[in-house]
Order: structure tokens, then sequence, then C-alpha cells
């Protein structure tokens, strides 16, 4: 065990033994591609977030917090098993690369400690009929999808809970309208989950699809109201209505847990799960309508966006609440990542984290160094590969290999740069081969996981009826 991780745990005991409350409560809500500057407290024009606004002034927001990759299976994979990509399980989106046999989450850590541990949304690290399910990896129930491809679509005509199928009625498999709103009853089963565990110490993983996937919402939805009239796509008034409706879901979890006598014994945490992509972009907006990677007050943007590994597709933004622990309104610069929640939750609940552990715990930042113990320690480096890319940061510092040949390395000093727009490679060739040694140090082949049954693996991912199973299907409700 390292330093960092020792002296994480003796933190943690000590934190647990001086406190009369019971082990906290751990909320983790994760949408899906909410790009850092798409809220009304960072000056959105158009997109209305007031819940959200209000946990931001009541709680800390961080404006270095950054996804584990760039896309949604593995940045998944990184908080979940705390790991960087060099050598986690799953760092593509495939659907067909699991997590290992008896590989260890933040749902089998927490259960070591005593948690109820419940998954809601999509998963993604594991579908049916592979060694990557979420009943195998710690997590007493999740409900929702296993595949992210069949996360796309708001009306399936089925969900999943613990690798069965859970129909939903009056869903034909057509993307965009049906019968049952799935989201509704992902927060719904996500609700009685923390009711049914208010008097244990429980983990709830809330991993939303919104605003992502092949857009439709119930036109009854009160976020809609709002949008329906503007002068964009219909798809655009969809993407941001969804937004405002996961605002008012987020206050109704805030809520709930005030309702319960929970909310001081409850960690909130708020994120995207990678970053923003420029959607609806045309010649008036080219970053798209919403530029979710453009600072509505001052025009900077981080370049690039989601699939990338410039800022723009790392940076999401992160909110942070917990009355009479966490002091409200603050900012904080703290430097960290996914594969830091591993050991930041361990912390909480007193429990250590398994040996390969990439993460370090910022509980110091949460809490105050006081009351941790402790001063927050930094990582030497952050590491990400997705593809052909591979992106290393130190400090201010971040080397970028943007494409698979070696001479492609570029250098930004984003303290400077946040655009990352000047290639310092050649000023400070040093530092650039330091990272470079940081990279050859992180990566490791990419282990395989198991598929015990192809055909029901891939099944989810055909979400949609053929056409004339469909129209049957539809007949037969007449």
């Amino acid at each position: 065990m390292n330093f960092w991780k020792r002296s994480a745990l003796v933190a943690a005991v000590l934190l647990c033994a001086h406190s009369a409350a019971a082990k906290p409560n751990l909320v983790y809500i994760i949408v899906d591609e909410l790009g850092y500057f798409e809220s009304s407290h960072l000056g959105h024009p158009e997109l209305r977030t007031p819940h959200l606004d209000r946990l931001a002034a009541d709680g800390l927001r961080f404006t270095q917090f950054l996804a584990g990759s760039s896309v949604c299976a593995p940045t998944r994979c990184a908080l979940l098993t705390g790991k960087h990509a060099g050598h986690m399980t799953v760092r593509n989106n495939s659907g067909l690369d699991p997590l290992l046999p008896g590989e260890e989450t933040i749902g089998t850590v927490l259960k070591r400690a005593g948690y109820a541990t419940g998954g809601f949304g999509k998963w993604g690290v594991g579908a049916r009929g592979t060694s990557g399910v979420p009943e195998r990896h710690g997590f007493d129930v999740f409900f929702g999808y296993y595949d992210q491809v069949h996360a796309h679509t708001h009306f399936p005509r089925y969900l999943v809970r613990n690798s069965e199928e859970v129909p939903l009625p009056g869903n034909t498999g057509d993307p965009h309208v049906g019968e049952t709103f799935a989201h509704y009853r992902i927060v719904d089963e996500a609700k009685a989950f923390i009711r049914a565990n208010k008097k244990r110490p429980f983990l709830a993983y809330l991993c939303w699809t919104p605003p992502h996937g092949l857009w439709g919402l119930p036109k009854d939805d009160p976020a809609w109201a709002l949008y329906r009239d503007k002068p964009w796509s219909n798809d655009a008034k969809i993407y941001a209505a969804m937004v405002n409706m996961i605002d008012r879901q987020v206050g109704e979890i805030r809520q709930l847990l005030h309702e319960l006598g929970l909310a001081e014994n409850t960690l909130l945490l708020f994120t995207g799960d990678n970053g923003g992509q420029d959607y609806f972009a045309d010649a008036a907006h080219p970053r798209g309508v919403f530029a979710p990677n453009v600072n509505p007050k001052t025009g900077a943007s981080f370049r690039g966006g989601k699939s990338s590994l410039y800022e723009g597709g790392l940076r999401v933004p992160a909110l942070a609440y917990w009355p009479g622990k966490i002091a409200p309104g603050r900012v904080s610069a703290h430097l960290c990542y996914f594969p830091d929640l591993m050991p930041t939750f361990a912390e909480l609940a007193g429990v250590a984290c398994p040996a390969d552990t990439d993460g370090v715990s910022f509980v110091p930042e949460l809490l105050g160094e006081k009351t941790a113990g402790r001063a927050q320690p930094q990582h030497r480096y952050l590491y990400w590969e997705i593809g052909r890319q591979t992106a290393v940061r130190m400090g201010d510092w971040k080397a970028i290999r943007p494409s698979a040949d070696p001479a492609t390395w570029e250098l930004y000093r984003l303290s400077d740069d946040l655009g990352e727009t000047t290639n310092l490679a050649a000023r400070h060739p040093e530092i650039l081969r330091q990272l470079q040694a940081f990279a050859a140090e992180a990566h490791r082949p990419m282990p395989k996981g198991e598929i015990h049954d192809r055909e029901l693996a891939q099944k989810d991912r055909k979400y949609r009826l053929a056409p004339a199973e469909a129209k049957a299907s539809a007949k037969t409700k007449e």
C-alpha cells in the first residue's frame, strides 16, 4: 500500500472515530454529456438550472474536475474501478469489453463497509451475459440500461434489473415516442431505494442518461413548456428541456434527503460524465446551439469536445453538497478526476481501497484539512488514453498526442492557455520528455473480460423492432 492510500485509510479511521454520526450516505448523480458551461449559475443564457444553481450556492463547485475518459463506457470504468485509462479494463465503447471477473468497484468496496448499494440508469461496463454485470461487482440492485446503446432510447421496450428484463408498457421500440418514459421509472426506483435504506448507510449511484441519446420527451413534462416555442430544431428543444428536467430531479433527490432526515449525513455529488458535444451546430452557432464548451460570460472556449482528450472532452461540471460538513458557496480549483472517487468514498466509509487504485482521495478538499486530519495530497500525474489519443497532466502542464504518430505530441500550459492554442513542445522539451515518460509508465495492455453469452450480450443493442414487428405490436394495442 503506497503512502497516499495508507495515510488516507488512517485519516478515515480517525474521521470515523471522532465522529458521532453514522457512516455517511453517498449519493452520486452523474449525467450524460452535460457540458461544463450548460448551467445558469455559470451564466448560460438559455439553459435554466435553478436547482443546480442552488446546489452550487449551498455547497462546493469544482473548476478542475476531469472525466476518466472522453466517451461513455471508459469514463464509467474509471470512476467505478478507481483506475486510470492506462490499465483499466474498459477503454472503448464497443459494448463487449466488460469488467473482469471479480474486479473491484466502488460497489464492492462499500459493501465491505456495510453499505447498501444501488445503481440506477446507465451501466456501460458489462452487458448482460458477460463478466461485467453490476450484480457481480458489488451492487445489490441495478435498474436501467446495462448497454450504452440501449440507453440511447428513452422509450425502450424494456429496462433491466439485475440482468432480468422489466417490460415498459406501451413502448414499441420507437426511440422517440412511447407510453412509458424510461427515465421517470429510473428516478422513481432510485427514490424507492433511498427510502428503503434510510436506516443504514447506502450508496445511490444515479447514472442518468439525459440529456444524451435519441431525443424524445413526454410533451406533458413541465420542462417542455419552457422551450417548445424556441426557434430551434425539435431535437434542440428536447435537449434543453431534458437539462431542465434533470435539474428538477436533482432538486427532488435533495428534497427527499431532507424529508427523510438524511441530508446532514449524506454527501451529494453531481458531475457530468465527459466533456460536452457541440450539438446542433450551424453557421450562426459553430460550437453548437448551447455551446457547452464556451464560457458564456467571456467567450473563451475549451478546445475539442466529447471523444477528444483536449479540455473540451475531459472537463466536467462538478458540485458537492453536504450541509454542516461542506462550507457553502466555495469554489475549488483542486485538480482531480474520476479515479479519485473510489478512494474518496472509501475514506468516508472507513474502508481500504484495492491496491491497484490510481485515485487520490479529495476528502481534505471537501471537508477541510483540519477535519480530515491531513493535507490534501496531489497527483504526480493524471493519465488518459482512448483510441489513438494519449494525454498526461502534471500540475498546469498537459501533453497530448492526438494521433498514433509519435511525432505529434503537443504541450500546453493550462494556467496561461486553457484553450490549448499554443503548442510549447519545442520550447520546453524537458517537460515534454517527463510527461512522455509518465505516459510510458502508465500504459499497460488492455485486459479482457469474459463473454458468456454473446447473443444475450448484443441483444440490448437491438432496441428497435423491425418495421413489420413494430406495426404488428401497435396493431395489437389498438
